[in-house]
This record gives C-alpha cells, structure tokens and sequence, in this order.
C-alpha cells in the first residue's frame, strides 16, 4: 500500500491552490468541483494501479486530475514519462500516429487513475497507449447526487440532460479545447470525453487497433462507437474491443469483442448490459485493479494472457 499511499500525497500537494482557483476563467464551476477532484483522486487509489505512476508523472498531471477529454500518452514501465496532450493535435505532435491502442477509464475518475490503468496496458505489450481522461465536470455532479458512482447504465442517459451545463463553462474555462465536432448539434448531447473518443477514432491521422475500457470508460467508448457506426471510413473489422469490469453492447459490426470480468465483482456484472456472455474472467477477483490491494483484477496479466492465447494483437 505505500506505493498507493505516496501516489495519493503526491497527487494533494500538487493540486491547485485557492489563489489558482479564483484566477480561473470559471472560479465558481472550480470551486464547487474541487472537493469531488480530490475525493476522486482518493477513489482511484482504490480502483486503479495508481502506485505505477511515478512521482514526477503524478506531480505533472495533478493539476489536470478532472479535464475531461485531456488526452495522454503513457509509456510502459521504465520507457519514459507520460505526455499530456490538450487537444487532438497536441496528441497528433506527440507521435499518436505511432500509437495503437486507445484506453478509457471509468468516468468520473481522474488523470491519475487514466495514467494508472493505461500504465497497466502498456506494460502487458511493451508499447505506449493512448489514454481519454473522463474527468468530473458539472453533469457528473448531478448524477452523482443521485448516487450514481456505479448504476450508470440507467443514470448515464439522465447525465446527458445536464450536459448543457458543462458546455457554457467548459467554453469560458477551455476555448481551446472544444472542437469543431463538438459543435454539431446532434452531437451537443454528448459529454467532452466521449467525443475526443469520437475525434481520435474518426481521424485518419490515426491507425487503433485496440480499444479497452475500465468499467464505465466502456459505456464512453461504446457511445463513441454507436455515434461513429455510419462513418464511411471506419471498416467494420477495425477494432478489437476488450471490456474490463463491466460488459457493455457495442455496435453490431464490430465482432472482435473480449468481456473480462472479475468472479467475485458484483459491481462489474450489476452494470453490464444483460446475456452478454464473458469471454475470460479472473478468479477471485472484484471491480478494483490496484495490485497492492487483495483481490484486484490484474490488469497487466490478463492482457499478457490474451496475447499468449493469440486472442488479441496490435
């Protein structure tokens, strides 16, 4: 627990301080976030692997732990530190050309616990990934007061109502990172997170073969999927889809799907999406991924296991 432990610390001494929330474009929307920030940051200690992040990588994405749709590079275990990459382009000048697979964590979950589930991946194939931060912007808010932390398959709809609200201050706050895409109005629906999904995936500067989502970073991504399912360029063999902890309907032409579960996670098969079978669970284990707790899914192993057993490739 000491790697988590420091992680944690790391992570709260270098958050904002009061003096930077009041210079924001949007100190009230900062203000009012900051206290779910930190306690998410605490949430991820338990579900992800956050102990594989390095002291300095912490230091640097501290500040970022709730921008959703913050996109970051993460190297395997000893190849470098992390990148973070404000918009598509950032990413397209941080090689995303070279990278092959896309992961997502749960939302409402931090860069903290993005950097650690994406660290976990990267190591089972010795490649950087490419990781979509979910954030926690004013909509999670709302649902969350409604408990919604782990019922997302019905309460995600209801987050969408509330998206609005995020789109004003997200505007004021981060101009520079609303895309063009995310001013379709058909798209207007949709949260920041799932349309940079949408952004990387539709963009031909890109090439993933590998999509991998914790939890409810798979409804993220299946959206993502569902809203791209007409795009002309997108074949329908392009991705292989791993689902971790929770087994979410992907659109119909995508057949390279592996659900992964957990034997003993409640949580995971609670917000599945019903008679979806799954392909590999893991003994003994529940919905956290953090190798210094008991019962973790481990994250690392399970995709080392698919390669050996020829299920999945980049």
């Amino acid at each position: 627990m000491l790697s988590t432990q420091r992680s944690l610390t790391t992570t709260q001494l270098g958050r904002n301080s009061f003096e930077e929330i009041l210079e924001s474009r949007t100190p009230w929307r900062e203000a009012a976030l900051e206290s779910f920030r930190r306690r998410n940051a605490i949430l991820d200690g338990i579900f992800y692997d956050i102990g594989k992040v390095t002291r300095e990588e912490t230091l640097r994405i501290a500040p970022w732990l709730a921008r959703e749709g913050t996109i970051l590079v993460v190297p395997p275990t000893g190849a470098g530190s992390l990148v973070l990459c404000g918009t598509v382009d950032d990413f397209a000048d941080a090689g995303g050309s070279e990278i092959r697979t896309l992961v997502v964590a749960g939302v409402g979950s931090s860069a903290l616990g993005a950097a650690a589930f994406a660290r976990n991946v990267a190591d089972a194939f010795g490649t950087p990934v490419a990781a979509v931060v979910s954030g926690y912007g004013l909509a999670d808010l709302l649902t969350e007061a409604l408990g919604g932390w782990f019922w997302f398959g019905t309460l995600n709809r209801l987050r969408h109502q509330f998206e609005g609200i995020d789109a004003i201050s997200r505007a004021l706050n981060r101009p520079e990172t609303v895309s063009s895409m995310s001013s379709a109005p058909e798209l207007g629906r949709l949260s920041l997170d799932t349309k940079t999904v949408m952004e990387l995936l539709a963009d031909r500067r890109f090439d993933f073969s590998l999509l991998t989502g914790h939890s409810k970073g798979n409804l993220v991504i299946s959206e993502a999927l569902y809203e791209l399912e007409n795009h002309a360029q997108i074949p329908d063999d392009k991705f292989c889809i791993v689902t971790v902890s929770a087994a979410v309907a992907m659109p119909r032409r995508y057949k390279k799907i592996i659900d992964v579960m957990g034997t003993i996670d409640g949580f995971g098969a609670l917000n599945s999406t019903p008679g979806i079978s799954i392909e590999k669970n893991c003994p003994l284990s529940w919905h956290h991924t953090n190798t210094d707790m008991f019962f973790h899914l481990p994250v690392t192993k399970v995709f080392k296991e698919l390669r050996s057993e020829r299920k999945l490739s980049l």
